[in-house]
């Protein structure tokens, strides 16, 4: 038996549930670790089947933040929170985003708030009322912070051009073929900077009217959600949510290369493994989609402006290749050589 009965405890520092019975909130936030920082990450306000499942993913988020703000070089330590959805659809209240904001600032900073999935800016603008302790809010023109998400898109274009080099033997993305699952902020950004290099795009979402639309601005084709992943193409992106690379999942896929934004794609450490004896070459998530934590991060560190954004996301591929690099020579998965590097960073080594 795991600590407290779940898994995915890593020794984590605290796992925070609140209620608010005013507004109706129901939020969780996970404190993995402060070694280097405070616990930064986002929240999240999504629609959970119960709340094992909710704080099942606060732990696995935290802990993968911890890693990609360790990786990322940045003063941080990882956390992340969790707000529940009573329906799937259903709308935040500005009363819930107050209260969230108030259970922020009763951790005294231990935890550093930003935008998340089911957030934005607005969103967290409101919460900033409630507590100091938030990034991710509106800024001037060429500071550091605000929506993270094309941060985000940036690090990944990065990382999917040096995975499609170092796989494919790739020297620019013409004509390469790339299946992405998910458009929204990071994968629709993407897709556009894919599309202007000359890839040969297939998109899925859940949401087929989003990824039409935008095949049709960009020349691409669309595949249904539950075939995205066998996709016939090169690279795989996943930018969804979590969990997506299964023993089933990941037997189907024909691409050389998953290289994607979304957290947590592994749905068990063996995956990691499955993937690395397929042969496919993989791009840790937090690795590479550390873009937009490197963003929020600098503006609330107070730590240079956007071109300093910009020179640190320029660096995503070399930690790739530092990754990849001791995979090849250890005969490890990206996934563990990367989980072994970021342990050590935070003296969990």
């Amino acid at each position: 038996m795991t600590a407290w009965g779940f898994p995915d405890f890593d020794d984590h520092e605290g796992v925070h549930l609140f209620t608010d019975p005013a507004s109706g909130l129901r939020a969780v936030i996970a404190v993995h670790s402060t070694a280097l920082g405070p616990a930064a990450g986002g929240v999240r306000f999504w629609h959970y089947a119960d709340h094992t499942a909710a704080i099942t993913d606060a732990l696995r988020l935290s802990r993968g933040m911890s890693f990609k703000n360790a990786m990322a070089g940045l003063d941080l330590g990882g956390g992340k929170g969790v707000v529940l959805a009573d329906a799937p659809g259903a709308t935040i209240s500005e009363a819930q985003l107050r209260a969230f904001g108030r259970v922020v600032e009763s951790l005294s900073g231990r935890y550093v708030t930003a935008e998340d999935v089911g957030m934005s800016e607005a969103r967290m603008k409101v919460i900033s009322e409630e507590t100091r302790y938030v990034s991710g809010l509106p800024v001037a023109s060429g500071a550091a912070g605000g929506d993270p998400g094309p941060y985000t898109a940036m690090g990944v274009y990065l990382g999917v051009k040096a995975a499609a080099q170092r796989a494919l033997g790739a020297s620019d993305m013409k004509g390469v073929r790339v299946a992405i699952q998910g458009v929204g902020s990071v994968g629709g950004g993407l897709a556009r900077l894919l599309a202007a290099d000359g890839a040969v795009l297939t998109l899925a979402d859940v949401n087929a009217e989003r990824a039409e639309a935008l095949a049709a601005e960009l020349g691409a084709v669309t595949a249904p959600t539950d075939e995205i992943l066998s996709a016939d193409v090169d690279l795989v992106s996943p930018n969804a949510l979590g969990a997506v690379l299964t023993e089933r999942s990941i037997g189907a896929v024909k691409a050389k290369v998953i290289a994607g934004g979304a957290n947590n794609q592994l749905a068990t450490r063996e995956d990691g493994r499955r993937v690395h004896e397929r042969g496919i070459l993989f791009a840790p998530d937090y690795v590479i989609n550390a873009g937009g934590i490197i963003n929020v991060g600098l503006e609330y560190l107070g730590h240079g402006d956007e071109a300093e954004v910009k020179a640190r996301i320029a660096r995503i591929p070399d930690r790739l290749i530092e990754v990849w690099d001791e995979s090849d020579a250890s005969g490890d998965p990206a996934a563990d050589v990367a989980d072994r590097i970021a342990k050590r960073l935070i003296g969990r080594g």
